[in-house]
């Protein structure tokens, strides 16, 4: 991180960042981990789990109930992939347990449907369609690296109106819907602590920004002003890599992209101006989301004119996509 210049002043402290659009208005209840069944769809595993045989054969075949009651003998259903496990069982039975789920009010309009072999609530379903109808390119091809005509299909069919017609999408299955859904709903806390640094009003000689969603090839390519340090890239394949850009023959790890975010909440005094629980919160999401992770990225300095300066380090996961972005910048 560029911290040092002549005439940098320090963010004054204040009483800690108390946002409306964070803490007074209601936020979307959403699935925080990577299971396959949001809490208000849970309902479905009770019902394989206790509904009678005769209730549970009103809404499927015999012997898929025979199955699934022989199994459940043995040990309670977790998830929908253990449900998946059971002979018989697949997508069209999941449906359908889900219908007589439905129907006996064990779930109720909280939870949407089962779709790619996730059950997901009515805020998660919301999130994923919001997600794709506003994702960068560059983004979504990221999110979905072994889907690329998937990709290539909800950018040239957006905008969707429900998750149901995004599981539709030719080229999109349970891992890439899986992912959108993952990249929708799993980083809310660390996106809300980046809404707080974005919020933090200018000292006039210094500031920072956090971001999650982003075009980075946009950032990476697009010519920012004074050049004041070259861009050094790494991970990224040579037809992305801007020219002139130094690369370095390593891969960015959790560490390294923490201690980028670390830096840029010292830069803006966080810790005065924002409120604790944000903080924590958000610094706890972020590790669960980078932990044991590798990124590709770059990290450049430039300036609009020779009495200023900005830092950006951007960091995208190689396998799933997760983004960070950290600005900082000063003016004399």
């Amino acid at each position: 991180m560029f911290v040092g210049c002549g005439g940098l002043e320090t963010a004054p402290s204040s009483e800690p960042l108390a946002s409306p659009s964070l803490e007074s208005q209601q936020s979307p209840i959403l699935t925080t981990t990577d299971v396959d069944v949001a809490p208000e769809c849970e309902g479905i595993l009770v019902f394989a789990n206790t509904a009678p045989y005769h209730t549970l054969d009103a809404y499927l075949p015999s012997n898929v109930v025979t199955n699934l009651v022989n199994r459940r003998a043995t040990a309670p259903f977790t998830s929908l992939a253990d449900l998946s496990s059971v002979p018989l069982v697949g997508a069209t039975r999941l449906k359908e347990l889900e219908r007589g789920a439905r129907t006996l009010d064990y779930i109720d309009a909280d939870c949407t449907g089962i779709f790619d072999g996730l059950a997901l609530s009515h805020d998660d379903a919301a999130a994923i369609v919001s997600l794709v109808n506003t994702i960068d390119d560059s983004e979504l091809h990221d999110v979905l690296p072994d889907a690329w005509n998937g990709a290539v299909n909800l950018l040239g069919l957006r905008p969707f109106t429900s998750a149901q017609a995004i599981s539709n999408v030719a080229g999109i299955g349970e891992v890439s819907f899986r992912n959108i859904r993952n990249a929708a709903t799993l980083s809310r806390p660390f996106e809300a602590l980046a809404a707080a640094v974005n919020a933090l009003p200018s000292n006039g000689s210094s500031g920072a920004q956090l971001r999650r969603h982003f075009d980075w090839w946009n950032e990476v390519t697009t010519q920012h002003g004074y050049s004041r340090a070259g861009p050094t890239c790494f991970g990224l394949e040579p037809s992305s890599v801007p020219s002139g850009a130094t690369i370095r023959p390593y891969l960015a790890n959790a560490a390294e992209v923490r201690a980028e975010v670390v830096s840029t909440l010292a830069y803006v005094n966080a810790s005065s101006r924002i409120s604790s629980s944000i903080i924590s919160a958000g610094l706890a999401n972020l590790d669960a989301r980078i932990a044991g992770r590798t990124f590709k990225g770059c990290i450049y300095t430039y300036a609009d004119d020779p009495w200023s300066s900005h830092t950006v380090s951007i960091f995208v996961d190689t396998v799933n996509g997760f983004s960070v972005m950290s600005e900082t910048w000063w003016a004399e």
